[in-house]
């Protein structure tokens, strides 16, 4: 099994190199992150998605999708969607919100990361090696793309949202080894939007699949504070938007206002988008029940920042 994983590995790289298919406007190709193996190894043989439109787990090759504008205007934004490292909600969160970005003239790129509890030797640091490794990899193409290097930014949700949080405030930890020349590029995101994020992995907040599949039931005092986004935010840290539901019944609302007092205390630019319903979930605001507006504070927060 370890052979065929190999042999796949390789067929995709032939099929469609990084550089190749993202210089290709017209390429809907999802892009294997790394050249040959994630760092450390592991992990499931192949990838799980019944549906090809639904959750997708059992991450055997993280990777990148883009979505082009007819008329980029040289932003870039890396999307992580949630599903409490369980699953990756590519859909509803990362489809959409690539779709809304891309109308708006923004170059999306949708990330397909490892979930720690899949059996990856790197465990809760593979989604975040993953992240990096995208952010550099977008960098690393600016040129190409037309995109702006000042310009590259970040997007979360629920989980996605703590692990995007992970990349803008630990873009400078070294999480593996380089393995080419990307892997000295910044992974600092330019900005950084999340959106019913998972913050705080400790009590009362700690009832999470987040905390769960990141620390286990009982984590020590250390891997808490290691993994809780507040506990990490430093004076360099990109600017945030946050957006958060108070009656959000998965990710407390305790979250955002945790993540905004840390950003405040460390002199970071911050701005919380609160909604007094909307629950957990409601992606860019097309839900099954009545739609969740909230899209146009991120537009004009995008234009504040001279970002569209």
């Amino acid at each position: 099994m370890m052979m065929f994983r190999r042999r796949l590995f390789m067929t995709l790289l032939a099929v469609s190199p990084f550089a190749q298919a993202f210089a290709n406007p017209l390429s809907t190709d999802a892009v294997p992150l790394w050249p040959a193996e994630p760092p450390g190894g592991g992990g499931p043989q192949t990838d799980q998605q019944s549906d090809p439109h639904g959750p997708i787990s059992h991450v055997a090759i993280p990777t990148l999708h883009m979505v082009r504008p007819v008329k980029p205007n040289g932003t870039a934004v890396l999307i992580a969607p949630g599903g409490g490292y369980r699953f990756i909600a590519a859909k509803h969160e990362g489809e959409a919100a690539a779709k809304w970005l891309a109308e708006r003239g923004i170059t999306a790129f949708v990330l397909t990361y490892r979930l720690p509890g899949e059996g990856w030797t790197a465990g809760p640091l593979a989604p975040l090696q993953d992240a990096q490794r995208a952010l550099r990899l977008i960098r690393s193409q600016a040129a190409s793309l037309g995109l702006n290097e000042t310009k590259i930014g970040c997007m979360g949700f629920s989980a996605g949202g703590h692990l995007m949080g992970m990349l803008s405030t630990r873009f400078d930890d070294t999480t593996y080894q380089p393995v080419d020349a990307t892997d000295r590029l910044s992974a600092r995101p330019d900005f950084s939007a999340l959106v019913y994020p998972v913050i705080t992995l400790k009590p009362p907040y700690d009832h999470t699949w987040t905390r769960m599949k990141m620390v286990g039931s009982k984590p020590t005092p250390d891997a808490v504070a290691e993994w809780s986004v507040e506990m990490q935010v430093r004076a360099n840290d990109p600017p945030f938007l946050l957006v958060h539901a108070k009656d959000d019944p998965v990710a407390k609302f305790a979250n955002s206002l945790l993540m905004q007092a840390a950003c405040e205390k460390a002199g970071v630019p911050v701005e919380l988008i609160t909604l007094e319903t909307g629950g957990h979930g409601f992606g860019m605001g097309q839900t099954q029940k009545d739609p969740v507006v909230w899209t146009s504070g991120l537009e004009d927060w995008l234009h504040r920042r001279q970002l569209l």
